[in-house]
């Protein structure tokens, strides 16, 4: 089991993480919520966050996705910043998505330092919190005059395809320069805490009052599928190289009758593996939907799938859709992820046959959804936050 603090449950954390200026490197603002930007959200209430979007973690390919997303890198850095939500303002930055070379890291550090710092001192910045959630950003951690570094380390980002040469010399190094170094995951923890002995397991919250909307008798179902053959067995967020497009095929030929309905977009390193759904005809590809939809495909889901392919960036992931899934009262039927497992409204199928037979029995026998969603009320982001407090204040007593 983790090690968790000693906490005394008298510590105030009141002044914690409040009235404070803070870095944050992560994904695209404009992409779609992930934990990051759960978490900025919440702290945004009491702080000024410096938002700071995706710096590569991989080499582009050739595809045109790629090459559209590069025109679109370049266009962004020429806009100013902008205040996209109350307290979050968001800069584009510019960097080359290679870190095994010397000159080239060196090049990057000092243009990229000096984008930020131009951000920090036009907003007025000072002893800001640095919360680096991209490892990539780790190049320039400690160069930005920041107070506290906090890695939230939310994967295995070396396992992804693609990941950019250098890029785990850089993390290493962050996990051992961070003042606390927090994880998602049991095995994230296991693996990373040689690096740093302040290093602490938080999992993920979940956005509850937004997904229990799914219960509203007056949400209206979206018309894609509100005449879809049921059982409707679905499925949203990024379809990716670690879903088992495999399975999805075995599932949609056992349900034959059904439909099987995947919310979301391709990646480019899918675009491939999703070819083995070509003609399966119950299975229909909704593409991207706005968060705000996403309540409503729920409630016309009959049974929600996790379906990742075993791996090592799967094995330390904690799957944010499962715990959506379940604030919507879904039945929930994932892969065998061990961050799934302490979930206990999820079940789990060990390999393909027993994954198909899971969703039977959960099609079988579903408990009430308000049931579900009420069990899962209390892992909210405000509650991710306080725990993320009292991590902190713990290192403040520390002397840290």
């Amino acid at each position: 089991m983790t090690p968790q603090p000693k906490q005394n449950p008298s510590r105030p954390i009141d002044n914690v993480l409040r009235g404070r200026d803070i870095l944050c490197f992560s994904h695209d603002w404009t992409g779609d919520p992930l934990s990051k930007t759960h978490l900025m959200r919440v702290l945004a209430k009491d702080n000024r966050i410096l938002w700071v979007n995706a710096i590569a973690n991989r080499m582009p390919t050739t595809s045109s996705r790629d090459m559209s997303r590069i025109v679109n890198k370049l266009r962004a850095f020429t806009e100013p910043i902008r205040e996209v939500e109350p307290n979050i303002f968001v800069l584009n930055p510019l960097a080359f998505p290679s870190y095994g070379n010397k000159a080239i890291l060196s090049v990057n550090q000092r243009f990229l330092a000096g984008q930020v710092k131009k951000a920090m001192r036009k907003l007025g910045f000072s002893n800001a919190v640095n919360m680096v959630f991209n490892p990539a950003a780790g190049m320039i951690a400690g160069r930005l005059g920041e107070s506290q570094i906090i890695y939230y380390c939310v994967d295995e980002y070396t396992a992804f395809t693609g990941a950019s040469n250098g890029l785990k010399a850089i993390e290493d190094e962050l996990f051992r320069r961070a003042d606390l170094v927090v994880v998602s995951a049991e095995r994230l923890f296991a693996s990373k805490k040689q690096f740093n002995p302040n290093t602490f397991v938080i999992r993920h919250g979940t956005d509850w009052r937004h997904f229990r909307t799914a219960l509203d008798p007056e949400l209206p179902i979206p018309y894609e599928v509100a005449d879809l053959p049921r059982p409707i067995i679905g499925f949203h967020g990024l379809l990716a190289d670690w879903v088992d497009f495999e399975l999805i095929r075995k599932i949609a030929e056992h349900f034959s009758q059904g439909s099987v309905v995947l919310v979301g977009k391709t990646s480019v390193d899918a675009e491939h593996k999703v070819k083995i759904l070509d003609g399966v005809p119950n299975v229909h590809f909704l593409g991207r939907k706005p968060y705000a939809e996403l309540p409503a495909f729920c409630k016309a889901f009959d049974v929600a799938l996790n379906p990742f392919a075993i791996n090592e960036l799967t094995l330390a992931a904690n799957p944010l859709k499962v715990r959506e899934y379940l604030a919507a009262g879904l039945p929930v039927v994932s892969t065998d992820i061990p961050e799934v497992r302490v979930l206990s409204d999820c079940l789990v199928g060990t390999d393909h046959d027993d994954f198909i037979s899971k969703i039977e029995s959960a099609l079988a026998d579903p408990k009430p959804r308000k049931a579900v969603s009420d069990a899962i009320a209390h892992e909210s982001w405000d509650a991710k936050v306080d725990e993320l407090r009292k991590l902190v204040a713990i290192q403040r007593e520390q002397g840290r």
